[in-house]
């Protein structure tokens, strides 16, 4: 009965899809029939024709509405008629839906491309769902009365055949006694010595004779068992007394792993406090060899003592940025690095980073191209501070490296994460070597190093910090034939991104397009093109001779740009500058610098074309721009370090402050007593009192609870502002001093000025 009923659903199942495909199929050719003359009706606006085929359409017993509406929307004409009511009507809607409504567009062949308007026909599915339910019904009942009639006949064969027989069989074998099984043999049933049951008997007799034989083996088994079991019992205490020595000899191995963790995690600590030590005692000397220099260079020097002065100065800051690598793989590894997750640009960085090597680029006289999917979201979450780490050591190696050729920078997105490449057709790297370039102080080969220099500390940090940022660093390389690094950074979008779209402002760039008259060999014409057509700006060759926005390379030589340019007639002319030494001067062009800033190229189509003048910016980012700083503040610095005292003096004099010095905190809470300051600079390890203790007791005072605190200090170690501002001071500033960053943290600080 189950499988007759399994079966019915079946039928019924497909019965009932192919019910609806029917039904389908019915309305769709009653629609194509009708169509024809409907449009001939809508093309003849013939009302009254319209409404007999309308009325036609009604003789289906399904149809209950059927309306001919014109181009614009409205009615031609309508006919409807209401739907049948029945008590099974809601099992038919359950199925069927309650109507259905087809709809098709009017054309008549001699004008296939102009609208006529719609044949729209609603139908009721009842007509349908009834016709299906009555055939379920008659399949459902005449499917029971079959499995009813079938089960009934099979049980009584089943009970002839099998079941009277097993029941004499099953008699028999209750007649066994459990103490004596192998005295017991089965007769056979009359009539089955040869079929399944016979046979069966048979072997249960066998298997009472093995039963005989084997309680004999049994019994003589669990006698030589008994003689076993002491001898079981010996060896058991024989490797109960084994596994308590090794317990013991577990436990003494646990006691020097624990006290051999105690002193790994004792070697770090002092490693970290080493490395944050080692920080400070650099960090003091570099800041004031750093300092002194920056303030000797702003004086009028003789060239040659200005460029010796400039050559210790880069130097200076070339072992600042090794200390800073060194430092930042130890806190890698120490799993103390700390990520932000803020929302940035990535188009922005990336486009910062290419302008910020595009000198280093030229000088070697290889093209560095800017290569970012015009669909690229305008804003992460993330840590730009790192990541833009992790570029600018790829981007710098990628120029070392390449001494003829090109470097790209290409930037995608797609199912949630961010992808860099980072292409050079530079020196390359064998197969051995891409084993160990990711190693700390380690390069390709030794002659690498002769030739480049470098400390192989950059691509052990660029590792460190992908994967930190759980994300996936991949190099491909040969020898001779450049390298390819790609770095995958699961990045998610910031809810505030949008795509990139051409503002409503400079729409008519569109009608204007641009004839772009860089060949197809310039690595840069690529990512310029991509980018028009992405704001969907027309693109044209200059044999097109379709007018609009020129744009070219500025270069001589035997580029022809430059000769076009002169005799431009369209809209304007945009000089594209790879080299950055086009003279701008007199000129009436405008210049796009390259490696390509999007924004620099929209606001250049904008000037030229006259919607925006010269000195007009595109819509600037609002950022958050401290307020002015008052011209003159007290400020007190709390330095030990003389070179430093000299150093900070200079720069805050400079800025137009007024400095006082106390060499300790000690003297810093004498000198505040002594004196009012609108702002102290506290360094952080000083003799006597260092500057957590002083903050703590200037904090204490109820008359200096708002006066600004700044941290001045060398340590960079993960903690370091965390324990300034548990201090409580206010920011923090590290050194070496950057003129920038000290004027930036006094403007943040400052008192108001005082309202007149």
């Amino acid at each position: 009965m189950a499988l007759g009923l399994v079966l019915n659903v079946i039928q019924i199942t497909l019965d009932y899809f192919n019910a609806r495909q029917s039904m389908e199929e019915e309305i769709h050719a009653l629609i194509d029939i009708s169509v024809s003359p409907a449009s001939q009706i809508a093309y003849n606006i013939d009302v009254r024709l319209a409404e007999e085929l309308l009325d036609g359409l009604l003789r289906h017993p399904a149809t209950i509405d059927a309306r001919i509406i014109d181009n614009d929307g409205q009615t031609m004409a309508a006919a409807s008629q209401s739907s049948p009511d029945s008590p099974y009507r809601r099992i038919s809607d359950l199925l069927f839906e309650a109507s259905r409504v087809f709809s098709q567009e009017l054309r008549v062949p001699q004008l296939e491309d102009l609208p006529l308007g719609q044949l729209i026909v609603t139908i009721d599915t009842y007509h349908y769902g009834l016709q299906f339910l009555e055939r379920a019904s008659y399949t459902l009942v005449s499917g029971l009365l079959k499995s009813l009639i079938l089960t009934a006949a099979l049980l009584g064969i089943f009970y002839l055949v099998l079941t009277r027989p097993m029941l004499n069989v099953i008699s028999a074998l209750g007649q066994v006694k459990a103490s004596s099984p192998e005295k017991v043999r089965l007769p056979v049933p009359a009539n089955h010595q040869e079929d399944e049951i016979g046979t069966m008997v048979g072997i249960i007799n066998q298997h009472l004779e093995t039963i005989d034989s084997s309680l004999a083996q049994l019994r003589t088994a669990e006698t030589a068992m008994k003689n076993y079991s002491s001898q079981l019992e010996q060896e058991v205490d024989d490797r109960t007394r084994e596994i308590s020595e090794k317990n013991e000899a577990l436990q003494r191995s646990n006691r020097a792993l624990i006290k051999a963790k105690e002193d790994a995690m004792r070697r770090a600590r002092a490693r970290a406090n080493f490395l944050a030590s080692m920080s400070h005692e650099i960090r003091t000397p570099l800041n004031g060899v750093l300092g002194m220099l920056g303030l000797a260079l702003e004086g009028n020097l003789d060239p040659t003592l200005r460029d010796r002065l400039e050559v210790a100065f880069n130097a200076g800051e070339s072992l600042l940025g090794l200390l800073n690598d060194i430092l930042d793989i130890s806190k890698v590894e120490a799993g103390k690095l700390s990520l932000e997750n803020i929302p940035f640009s990535m188009r922005n960085l990336i486009e910062e980073s290419a302008t910020l090597h595009a000198q280093q680029a030229r000088r070697k006289n290889i093209e560095l191209v800017n290569e970012i999917d015009p669909a690229l979201p305008e804003s992460f979450l993330g840590d730009p501070t790192r990541t833009r780490q992790i570029l600018n050591n790829l981007l710098s190696n990628a120029i070392k490296f390449t001494d003829e050729g090109s470097v790209f920078i290409k930037a995608s997105y797609a199912d949630g994460s961010l992808r860099l490449d980072v292409i050079d057709t530079g020196i390359g790297m064998s197969s051995e070597a891409l084993h160990k370039i990711f190693s700390p102080f380690s390069q390709a080969d030794a002659e690498t190093t002769r030739l480049y220099g470098g400390t192989g500390l950059g691509l052990t940090l660029c590792r460190q910090l992908v994967e930190r940022m759980h994300g996936q660093i991949l190099v491909d390389s040969r020898q001779g034939r450049g390298t390819h690094f790609t770095v995958t950074l699961p990045l998610p979008m910031h809810e505030d991104s949008s795509r990139d779209e051409l503002p409503k402002v400079a729409a008519r760039l569109r009608n204007i397009g641009v004839t772009l008259a860089i060949g197809p060999g310039n690595a840069h014409r690529s990512p310029i093109e991509r980018q028009l057509r992405a704001w969907r700006i027309p693109v044209w060759e200059p044999e097109d001779d379709q007018g609009g926005v020129l744009i070219a390379m500025a270069e001589n030589g035997d580029n022809p740009a430059p000769d076009l340019a002169q005799g431009w007639q369209g809209e304007g002319v945009i000089l594209a500058n790879a080299t950055g030494t086009s003279n701008r001067s007199g000129a009436s062009h405008q210049f796009l610098s390259l490696p390509l800033r999007r924004d620099e190229l929209y606001r250049c189509l904008c000037r030229v074309v006259g919607i925006l003048r010269e000195d007009t910016e595109v819509q600037p980012i609002p950022t958050l721009t401290p307020a002015t700083t008052p011209a003159t503040l007290k400020i007190l610095l709390v330095e030990d370090n003389q070179v430093n005292q000299m150093v900070a003096s200079s720069l805050l004099k400079k800025l137009g402050h007024q400095v006082d010095h106390a060499e300790n905190g000690q003297r810093a809470l004498e000198a505040l007593e002594a004196d009012r300051y609108d702002l102290v600079l506290m360094d952080c390890q000083m003799p006597i009192m260092d500057g957590y203790e002083a903050t703590r007791r200037i904090r204490k005072n109820p008359n200096w609870r708002d006066l600004p605190i700044i941290a001045v200090t060398a340590n960079v170690m993960q903690g370091d502002r965390e324990d300034c501002i548990a201090a409580g001071m206010n920011d923090y500033v590290t050194k070496p001093y950057n003129r920038d960053e000290l004027r930036a943290a006094i403007t943040r600080w400052a008192p108001p000025l005082p309202e007149h």
